[in-house]
């Protein structure tokens, strides 16, 4: 009987490492986890940066459609409520000649005169409608008499010397000014008061 026998040992049995590699081995560790936090720190960094460029870019571009679709709904209220003013400004004469009209014809030819009566009613019924119709739209008559001169809805025409009241005073119409809204449709054409001294008292009693 033959005895078996043992074989050689082929591997070494790998030798534990030594401190100082051991401290290699954990400092090169530390070092690749310290580069890539630092890696993330500068990728938060940069998409910290980018977030807040495109959030300052969104803010600019949504005030800019705020201010666009304000801008463009003032221009419509403003065309829906001026679309009548060239009409409105040739229908001012129409009633100026109505108002012309309806003075021109005395009360007392009204109750003398059945047919000056008659025309005078006509005339004054369609002078009240037209004026409702201007209400309605927003146009309103300017007769400025005794108020402060407004060079944004008068025009002087003539100065006329006065010491009963302060200068720059209306102290005639000549012509009725319109507004439709706050927009002028026709300054008033106005006379306007230039301040002189009174007359001095004379003494007579000798």
């Amino acid at each position: 009987m033959t005895t078996a026998q043992h074989s050689p040992q082929t591997e070494e049995e790998a030798a534990p490492p030594t401190p100082a590699e051991a401290k290699a081995a954990e400092s090169g560790a530390a070092a690749a986890v310290g580069a890539e936090v630092a890696a993330l720190h500068a990728e938060v960094a940069r998409l910290t940066e980018e977030m807040a460029k495109y959030k300052d870019q969104w803010i600019r571009t949504a005030a800019e459609l705020e201010n666009l679709r304000k801008r463009t709904q003032r221009e419509l209220e403003e065309n829906s409520r001026y679309a009548v003013t060239g009409f409105a400004r040739d229908m001012v004469e129409v009633l100026e000649n109505l108002m012309r009209a309806s003075e021109s014809i005395p009360a007392g030819a009204r109750e003398s005169n059945e047919l000056l009566k008659t025309l005078g009613e006509g005339v004054d019924l369609t002078l009240q409608e037209l004026l409702r119709t201007f209400e309605r739209y927003g146009i309103t008559r300017l007769n400025p008499m005794g108020q402060k001169f407004d060079h944004n809805f008068h025009q002087a025409v003539v100065q006329i010397d006065r010491h009963d009241v302060p200068a720059g005073t209306v102290v005639q119409v000549v012509q009725a000014g319109y507004v439709i809204h706050d927009r002028l449709l026709r300054p008033a054409m106005v006379a306007v008061s230039k301040w002189v001294e009174p007359p001095q008292k004379v003494d007579t009693v000798a």
